[in-house]
């Protein structure tokens, strides 16, 4: 396992600063997402802390070492870190793949041009975005849709019945 308090010099990238990490990939890779987990290698919690990274940012407000802490005061401490340093502290786990979350408003920003008639619709058991665009002659098709309803859709794949999306 790597270990938080490996690295403790050197600033951040802004660029990181403005990303949300999912502290779940990182700690499932750390210590199998174990967030109370005292292995004896001098690490410590879901997000393997050193007991001096722990101390030095904050974490003795919470416990002693990171495995006595909760999970979310573990991100709270690595999020702290973060802030300070990216993902270097974590160098291998730091770089697998769903480690930075994307933020609906970003990509809502980017990707929408495509507008809404004003009507909604209630999804029923068996629809598709594919199915209900066919159904309401959708320039675009189920891409339109999804764009229109990205606020209330998490993906194009996944609906459920009794949902209400914009045509």
């Amino acid at each position: 396992m790597t270990g938080a308090g490996a690295l403790l010099f050197g600033p951040a990238a802004p660029a990181q600063a403005a990303r949300q990490v999912n502290w779940d990939v990182v700690a499932k890779c750390e210590s199998g997402g174990r967030w109370h987990i005292n292995t004896g290698n001098g690490y410590y919690g879901g997000l393997q802390f050193s007991r001096s990274t722990w101390l030095s940012n904050g974490g003795g407000k919470y416990a002693r070492t990171a495995d006595k802490a909760s999970k979310a005061e573990q991100i709270a401490i690595a999020n702290k870190l973060y802030k300070k340093r990216g993902l270097k502290p974590w160098p291998t786990c730091g770089k697998k793949p769903g480690v930075y979350k994307t933020t609906k408003n970003t990509a809502k920003k980017k990707t929408v041009t495509a507008k809404a008639s004003g009507k909604t619709y209630v999804i029923r058991s068996g629809d598709t975005l594919a199915s209900i665009a066919k159904k309401f002659k959708v320039k675009g098709g189920w891409r339109t849709l999804y764009k229109i309803n990205r606020d209330r859709l998490d993906s194009p794949n996944l609906i459920f019945p009794g949902q209400r999306i914009r045509l």
